[in-house]
């Protein structure tokens, strides 16, 4: 931040500064702005001490003067400079009150050196209301001027004209009035703008849940799929198995045990949707999911965008159920397309999925520069990241995802395999 920036901060009582952005000065500047911000009063104090210090010379000047009339400069001294502690409380009648002051002080024909705390009262105002009682403080305090450049002309000495004083008078008091009046324009902006930015989280918020719902719709949707052909291949075996019974007893033996793991493995996924509402929208397009097989057209599809795609299965496992395929494929689907839409400059992606008896795991690493939509600051912030945690939840999985120490983002995904799960072998798939 500018010191430009930092002073009308400071003058217009806004914590307005970013402790990150100037590392150990950025910081020191932020506590000290949150210190003036909640203690008002000791900084307007401490103003007008440094408002009557200025005033010390003049008044140890005339108090050396036999007839110098120093109580009572010294009372009205103290009657300008006092009220700078209360001049955010109450601006408009302590305005009043030094104005009423300063007349006295005219008609008493007085000088005095406080009277430049009339500067900081027309910026108070011009501050903290509309223009139009900006402008009329410093029309006051301009009639002022004009009385006092006639009656005390500080420019005689120069051998310059009594308007030479005006100007001179008259500059800084304009000069507080613009500053003001900036500073009010500032905090105006900045407030709608707080507001705005306050309005697009919580429609954040709203997408997110919306997106939340949406995706757990979804995921029930897919299951379906998954759940019924269980349920037909169920059916099917049965009957083969009805047909069978009489001349080939072990075949129909066979049949009802893949029967029976068939069964766990639809119970196993309708465990899963538990609590998964779905909406009732039946007329969702039905298609093939997707499974482990089909990956590899993902990684070609990133390849095509001109990023080096490599993919990488490792290990064995017992025949994976469509579910757990299906949530593979899209937890890969996701993370790529993060890395397509969020990485800065990525120029590598790689896929590493690692089969074992009793879990899955999912490695997809990029080296570009970004936040992958993690960041609170995305307006896609944690849909694609939800969408994988609503998946792999189904299964009782983990994710994580952040930057990688190599370099590049990171999503690493464990979906953990029930175990003991038969499974159909390709002989029994093909024995009807």
């Amino acid at each position: 931040m500018d010191p430009v920036r930092r002073w009308n901060a400071w003058l217009s009582d806004e914590d307005r500064a970013d402790p990150s952005s100037g590392g150990p000065v950025g910081t020191r500047y932020h506590r000290l702005a949150v210190w003036v911000r909640v203690h008002p009063t000791a900084v307007d104090s401490m103003l007008a001490l440094l408002v009557a210090a200025c005033t010390v010379p003049q008044l140890v000047y005339w108090a050396r003067q036999p007839d110098g009339g120093f109580v009572v400069r010294l009372v009205l001294t103290a009657l300008m400079v006092a009220p700078l502690v209360w001049r955010r409380r109450y601006p408009l009648s302590v305005f009043a009150f030094v104005v009423v002051v300063a007349l006295v002080q005219w008609c008493a024909n007085i000088t005095l050196a406080a009277d430049v705390a009339l500067l900081v009262y027309v910026y108070t105002v011009a501050s903290r209301y509309p223009l139009r009682v900006g402008v009329l403080a410093a029309a006051v305090v301009e009639v002022g001027v004009v009385l006092a450049a006639l009656r005390w002309d500080l420019a005689a000495s120069l051998g310059q004209a009594w308007v030479v004083s005006l100007v001179l008078l008259t500059a800084p008091v304009l000069a507080a009035l613009l500053l003001g009046v900036s500073v009010r324009i500032r905090r105006h902006s900045l407030d709608a703008l707080t507001e705005r930015a306050e309005r697009l989280e919580r429609e954040r918020d709203q997408e997110a849940a919306i997106a939340v719902a949406a995706e757990r719709t979804r995921i029930a949707r897919e299951m379906h799929d998954v759940v019924a052909h269980s349920l037909a291949v169920m059916v099917t075996l049965s009957d083969a198995a009805a047909v069978k019974l009489a001349v080939e007893p072990e075949r129909a033996a066979l049949a009802m045990r893949e029967v029976s793991a068939t069964g766990h493995q639809a119970l196993d996924e309708m465990r899963g949707l538990l609590g998964v509402l779905r909406a009732a929208d039946d007329r969702a397009d039905r298609q093939p999911q997707p499974g482990l097989a089909d990956v590899g057209g993902l990684v070609e599809q990133v390849r095509a965008t001109g990023l080096t795609a490599e993919l990488s299965v490792t290990g064995s496992a017992p025949s994976l159920t469509p579910g757990a395929e299906l949530t593979i494929y899209r937890i890969v689907q996701e993370a790529t397309t993060n890395t397509l839409k969020h990485a800065q400059a990525p120029t590598r992606i790689t896929v590493d999925i690692g089969l074992r008896h009793d879990s899955v795991t999912i490695d997809v690493r990029d080296d570009g520069d970004g936040d992958d939509g993690d960041s609170p600051s995305a307006v896609t912030q944690g849909m694609g990241l939800t969408g994988m945690r609503e998946r792999v939840a189904v299964h009782g999985g983990t994710v994580s995802s952040g930057s990688d120490p190599a370099g590049g983002w990171r999503v690493h995904v464990l979906l953990p395999l029930t175990a003991g799960r038969a499974t159909r072998t390709v002989e029994t798939e093909h024995a009807w």
